[in-house]
């Protein structure tokens, strides 16, 4: 696990004297991703430098130093993730020819380019990688990144240079970048609380979409991107070839799937553990590390003083049964609030998912343990574990036999309930709430009811669900709404039902930009490698979608197949329950001891002045949220992020 940086100066804006000094500078600002080993690599005639971070998992001696050339001399590359199949592809190079230094799987890598080119080498990596490859021969530059998009490479013209890097702090950190902010984007932002893909904060620079490589030639300034693989077609072509043995068949096929993703990714040089945090998810990779582990697995999971959004005693119960070696952390208050400055930095563009605090704070914990933990993010998505996915249908079913007008009126009432009300007339509409273990969350249920009261179709609901400040063009000044994949229907595969589609466009979209930016961003400000079996193996992703409606979603049950393979390891009511989700209460915390701290973000003046956003409706908002009449907590940290992001770049415009 590395981080890579690097820049193609075909125009000579910068002397080639100054490369050494200003690819140092670039590295620098993301030694966090490498604190083992650095290095760079500059090709002076084409005006082509790599950088490189190194965070030693496999391969610790000198043997894995990056950026790293093959013995030819053709192929440099500078690689940020993990190949876990590199064995296997190694014992076929050496049938072919090929001898090798070291044991990293960078080494592996670039002789398996040099055996069957870019392209078809990249489709036999199974794992989670972005790389940076120079071809001597060609003289070309490509870049490329995973199938799920574990990985983050952004890249741009800026100055007249090409720049690309792991995070944007190091194309920030080059002298010829130039670029401003993106105000297109700023919609997206309040509205999903994340930057979607290809977009970035700035003008000019991209992400690479997953399963994509991106290829430059020397001297031009246009590029290419093509995928190598598209999740578009795996479902398509999963759906088309659904699994055909029967329920026991495809836990027990569901199972070694897993075992052997797991396996793979134990492998280390280092000390290794898991988040634990008592969900379905984390618990069945945990029960299947343990399972593999001669030595109990280090398990790690957080807590809150506040008991209402305390789940740590789940995960304590279930690291018992399966015998592992369990640490905790209950956060406080104040660890809590002396780690949002940070944010902005880590983050590196605005980004407002809360949940962000908590990942942050158990990497920490972590990292102080082990080098490398396993995460079960991904299985939301695969097996249909979002409430959404039950909740929507089932809510359209019961809605599209009601007038609008109806509709319209009982959400507008339901809109401006005080929150005081909101118990009792819970009680009435429970049958068309969304299921949750924290009855404290059930204003935020109530409210977002009222929000999909009034949909036209089923897609209006999951927009809606989606959707965090529901018209962003009213706040923002000067900006018009983008076309992100998530609305762009002509991008979309055909697929059988509502439900499906909705969970692939979170496989698409929500995933990696939001989940997988929030585990990448967390774990590496910590120096820990996160590995996510459910994801950067792409075998279990297109099994995962082979399979029938009814092995994923049974009534109100969701993830019905993974259940089945944790129950052979944990009984049952220790998982059994509505999912909770990685909450905090940021609503109490901005009344209280977040105060003065938003206050200073939000003031009329501040905002006014900047004017990236309209003061009136923020300060709405947010004398709504001190006043207890609204619950407007997303809203208004949507808001804050961007603000903070600003002052961290010292009001860059």
């Amino acid at each position: 696990m590395c981080g890579l940086t690097g820049f193609a100066d075909w125009f000579g804006r910068q002397s080639s004297e100054e490369y050494p000094a200003i690819i140092t500078r670039m590295t620098d600002t993301i030694r966090h991703r490498g604190p083992d080993d650095s290095g760079f690599w500059i090709q002076p005639e084409a005006g082509v430098v790599l950088g490189a971070r190194r965070l030693a998992i496999v391969d610790l001696s000198p043997t894995g130093h990056q950026p790293m050339s093959s013995p030819d001399g053709r192929y440099t590359i500078a690689y940020n993730g993990e190949v876990y199949n590199f064995q296997s592809l190694r014992k076929e190079l050496e049938s072919c020819g090929h001898t090798f230094r070291g044991t990293s799987d960078t080494e592996v890598m670039l002789a398996a380019i040099n055996e069957w080119g870019v392209e078809q080498a990249v489709r036999r990596f199974n794992g989670m990688f972005a790389f940076a490859l120079w071809d001597e021969k060609e003289k070309t530059l490509t870049l490329a990144r995973d199938r799920i998009g574990v990985k983050p490479l952004y890249y741009g013209w800026s100055g007249g240079v090409f720049l690309f890097g792991s995070e944007l702090k190091t194309l920030r950190s080059h002298p010829a970048f130039q670029s401003e902010i993106n105000r297109e984007v700023l919609p997206l932002f309040l509205r999903y609380l994340y930057i979607p893909a290809p977009f970035s904060i700035y003008e000019g620079i991209h992400k690479l979409q997953p399963g994509t490589l991106l290829r430059i030639r020397q001297g031009e300034r246009e590029f290419f991107t093509y995928s190598y693989w598209s999740a578009r077609e795996a479902v398509l072509a999963a759906q088309n070839s659904l699994f055909s043995g029967d329920e026991q068949e495809a836990v027990s096929e569901l199972q070694g799937l897993l075992f052997e993703s797991v396996r793979e990714r134990m492998i280390a040089d280092v000390p290794l553990g898991a988040f634990l945090s008592g969900g379905v998810d984390s618990s069945a990779m945990v029960a299947i590390m343990q399972a593999q582990s001669s030595i109990p697995v280090k398990t790690f999971t957080i807590g809150f003083e506040e008991q209402a959004f305390n789940e740590a005693h789940h995960a304590r119960a279930v690291a018992q049964i399966l015998g592992t070696e369990h640490t905790e952390l209950t956060a406080t208050y104040d660890q809590a609030l002396a780690l949002i400055p940070r944010l902005p930095v880590h983050y590196d563009e605005p980004f407002a998912d809360v949940s962000q605090i908590p990942t942050m704070l158990v990497s920490e914990l972590t990292r102080r343990h082990v080098t490398v933990s396993l995460s079960g993010d991904g299985g939301d998505e695969l097996f249909g574990g979002y409430t959404r996915y039950t909740w929507a249908p089932r809510l359209w079913n019961r809605l599209r036999g009601m007038p609008l007008g109806l509709r319209r009126s009982a959400a507008s009432l339901l809109g401006n309930l005080p929150p005081a009300q909101i118990e009792s007339v819970m009680r009435i509409l429970h049958p068309l709430l969304p299921a949750d273990s924290r009855q404290t969350l059930y204003a935020d249920k109530v409210k977002k009811l009222a929000e999909v009261l009034p949909a036209s179709n089923p897609l209006d609901i999951y927009w809606n669900l989606i959707s965090t400040w529901k018209d962003p063009g009213e706040v923002t000044n000067h900006a018009s709404e983008p076309l992100p994949l998530v609305r762009d229907t002509a991008q979309w595969p055909e697929l059988e039902d509502f439900t499906r589609q909705m969970m692939y466009l979170d496989l698409v979209t929500y995933l990696p930009d939001d989940i997988l930016t929030k585990v990448d961003r967390a774990s590496m400000a910590a120096s820990l490698e996160a590995r996510v079996p459910y994801l950067d193996d792409h075998r279990v992703v297109e099994f995962a979608w082979s399979l029938p409606q009814s092995l994923k979603l049974r009534g109100t049950t969701s993830k019905w197949i993974l259940r089945q393979v944790l129950g052979r390891f944990v009984p049952p009511e220790l998982f059994e329950r509505p999912k909770a989700g990685f909450a905090v209460p940021i609503d109490s915390w901005l009344r209280g001891p977040l105060r003065a701290w938003a206050e200073d973000l939000l003031s009329e003046q501040r905002l006014q002045q900047e004017g990236y956003f309209r003061a009136q409706p923020v300060r709405e908002k947010w004398n709504e949220h001190l006043a207890g009449s609204r619950n407007n907590q997303y809203e208004l940290w949507a808001v804050l992020m961007f603000e903070a992001w600003l002052a961290q770049q010292g009001g860059r415009r």
